[in-house]
């Protein structure tokens, strides 16, 4: 299990610090949500904050794009030292497209589908991805109850994947805590993203522990 703390629920004047202890808590990604007031009515990050923050830390940089025409994001967050650039099914009808030019770019290419999208929106290119993100709540606002029906996607993904061959992580983000952790490590998940789970903690590095803890005894 890979855990990925969203920095939308840290404290924006300090995204330095919040970084910093959650990387020395053990964490592998850091999950920073991009939105551009127009794909979701929320406005947050953009490419010069994952630039200020890319020389404080060695953690994966796994940007998901909540925004319209993702293409013309493509080059900068490259230059600006993301990882992984996630974009919606829902916001191109270029995904192939737009997935090709973030590997061409530099960066792993993941896929991202909201809970009433279905599996079957991006068969096609499943092969390419290097991750699949599975919307477990609506996007655009953090602090919402996880969607235990989304699981049934992510089962799709696992089985697929297996049956397959392919390589790519399941990613899973929105309500996720030490109990529903378990719920998307069974159905086939690997990365888990949580927010207001760790950040909202006065002890994130302990919130972290316990997810440890909980994906253990699933597997």
């Amino acid at each position: 299990m890979k855990i990925a703390p969203s920095i939308l629920s840290a404290d924006f004047a300090n995204l330095a610090h919040d970084v910093a202890v959650v990387e020395q808590a053990g964490v592998e990604y850091l999950h920073i949500d991009i939105m551009d007031g127009h794909f979701v009515s929320n406005l947050t990050f953009g490419a010069n904050v994952v630039k200020a923050l890319r020389p404080h830390s060695d953690l994966v940089f796994d940007c998901h794009m909540m925004v319209d025409d993702p293409t013309k994001y493509v080059a900068d967050f490259a230059q600006a030292g993301a990882n992984i650039m996630g974009v919606h099914a829902e916001a191109t009808p270029h995904l192939h497209s737009v997935l090709s030019l973030i590997k061409v770019a530099g960066m792993k290419a993941e896929v991202v589908i909201n809970p009433g999208t279905p599996v079957s929106v991006i068969s096609e290119v499943l092969p390419m991805v290097d991750q699949v993100l599975v919307m477990t709540v609506d996007p655009g606002l953090g602090g919402q109850s996880f969607l235990e029906e989304t699981m049934s996607k992510v089962k799709q993904l696992a089985t697929a994947k297996k049956e397959n061959n392919w390589n790519y992580d399941i990613e899973v983000d929105g309500g996720l805590n030490d109990q529903t952790v378990k719920q998307a490590l069974a159905a086939g998940a690997n990365v888990i993203v949580a927010g207001s789970y760790i950040f909202g903690a006065d002890e994130p590095a302990d919130r972290i522990k316990t997810l440890r803890e909980a994906g253990e005894t699933q597997l």
